[in-house]
């Protein structure tokens, strides 16, 4: 075998890198045969040539004997790396097949111009309001002034202005449920709510200065409402405008003008209204035609007895015997009854006198009596006011009927008598009624006294 020189020597591939293999052939082995050994002594340090082109894998040889392993060689310096070579061009994308044009889009047809908005129809005219009906009068106020709860003349109080208020009108002046006063309106100015009242009766005591005051009774329904008028007659519609021709469609293009708009029509006047229906009717209004009470005796009278005197057959009670000035209408009208016992002497007489103040209304002159011992007397008298005014123009008529009845035998008498009293009454000053008797003598055996007295409002 011919000697090779070292650089061309094989690595050996197993035990020691970088150890040559070498082969020596020794004579104690047959011929033929070969050993590998490591062989790490012959080691040889230099740069790192480039690397050659790899050859291809040859066929594995068996592993030889592990020989003993050599002294590491220092270790060469490494070769420089070789350059990387370029990457080669990468192929060209296939051009994208042209998309095909779009059809051009047609123009739009030309609008049809509007047709014009036909004139409005004129209104009917509106009718004319009705009249409104009256307003009601108004009388529920308050005062403020300090009043005391008794009967007869209150005095000027205060209350609301521009009311309803009349001479004669019941009212009920009112602190509360326990503590009130009914009378008659005397007078009333409507322009400072100065307010006049006779009282005839009264509940309750006290004085105060805090008044709810209005009618003396509750007021009446409202009356029905009067019927609607008709409504105005409504005004004829305006024709409509013709519609304009519609444009030929076609392709799009631009829009047609917008016609102009047709001016409004004129608006047509208003409808006449209908008129109001009549109002309904009122309610009456104070003094009402019903009786009520305004007096009661609540005691007897003090006896007229021996005396030629004359004197009252009225004691105390409730309500009240006046009427203030101004306060009388014409056709008002009054019941007075009486009761009580006389005893008389024979033959004696007993005149009875109606009377206001010293104003005498009737006079049943002197009656002739018979002996009576506590007969029962009665005595009725209806009066009526005829004429307002002063003396010489006022007109009362008056009739007293007197009754007896003895208590012995069950006989009746007595007398009656009439009187028109137009010369002296006086409707312009208050008036305070009175009854009085009169004996003819001052005889212990003549006596009369009241027990029941009522004064009535009958008209």
């Amino acid at each position: 075998m011919a000697d090779l020189p070292i650089s061309l020597l094989p690595k050996a591939t197993t035990g020691y890198s970088d150890s040559l293999m070498v082969i020596v052939n020794y004579n104690t082995v047959a011929s033929g045969q070969t050993e590998s050994i490591p062989f790490s002594a012959v080691t040889q340090n230099g740069t790192s040539g480039t690397s050659g082109i790899s050859g291809n894998d040859g066929t594995s040889g068996t592993s030889g004997i592990n020989g003993t392993s050599g002294n590491s060689g220092t270790d060469g310096i490494s070769g420089t790396s070789g350059t990387d070579g370029t990457s080669g061009t990468s192929g060209n994308n296939g051009t994208d097949g042209t998309s095909g044009t779009s059809g051009n889009n047609g123009t739009d047809g030309t609008s049809g111009t509007d047709g014009t908005s036909g004139t409005s129809g004129t209104s009917g005219n509106n009718g004319t309001s009705g009249t409104s009906g009256f307003s009601g009068d108004l009388y529920r106020t308050t005062s403020s002034t300090l009043l005391t709860l008794q009967l007869g003349n209150t005095g000027t109080f205060v209350v609301g202005t521009n009311l309803g208020y009349s001479p004669a009108q019941s009212v009920l002046i009112s602190y509360d449920a326990s503590n009130h006063m009914n009378g008659d309106v005397v007078s009333y100015n409507p322009s400072n709510g100065n307010m006049v009242v006779n009282v005839i009766s009264f509940t309750g005591s006290g004085a105060y200065s805090s008044w709810i005051v209005n009618l003396d009774g509750a007021a009446g329904g409202d009356g029905s409402s009067g019927t609607s008028g008709t409504s105005g007659v409504n005004g004829t519609s305006g024709t409509s405008g013709t519609s304009g021709t519609s444009g030929s469609s076609g392709t799009t293009g631009t829009s047609g003008t917008s016609g102009t708009s047709g001016s409004s029509g004129t608006t047509g006047t208003s409808g006449t209204s209908g008129t109001s229906g009549s109002s309904g009717t009122s309610i009456p209004t104070p003094p009402f035609p019903f009786v009520y009470g305004l007096f009661a005796a609540t005691g007897n009278s003090i006896p007229v007895s021996a005396t030629t005197v004359e004197s009252t057959l009225i004691n105390g009670g409730v309500g009240t015997l006046s009427v203030p000035a101004n306060g009388f209408a014409v056709g008002d009208s009054f019941r007075a009854d009486f009761g009580g016992y006389l005893s008389a002497k024979n033959n004696d007489t007993i005149r009875i006198r109606i009377k206001t103040g010293s104003v005498i209304l009737a006079d049943s002159g002197p009656q002739t009596l018979t002996t009576s011992v506590d007969d029962i007397w009665q005595l009725s008298v209806n009066f009526t006011v005829r004429q307002l005014g002063g003396p010489g123009v006022a007109d009362i008529a008056t009739l007293g009927v007197f009754h007896t009845t003895k208590q012995s035998n069950g006989a009746q008498g007595g007398f009656a008598f009439n009187t028109v009293n137009d010369t002296t009454f006086d409707t312009t000053v208050n008036n305070t009624l009175d009854v009085t008797a009169q004996f003819s003598s001052n005889s212990p055996l003549n006596s009369i006294y009241t027990d029941i007295f009522i004064l009535n409002k009958i008209y």
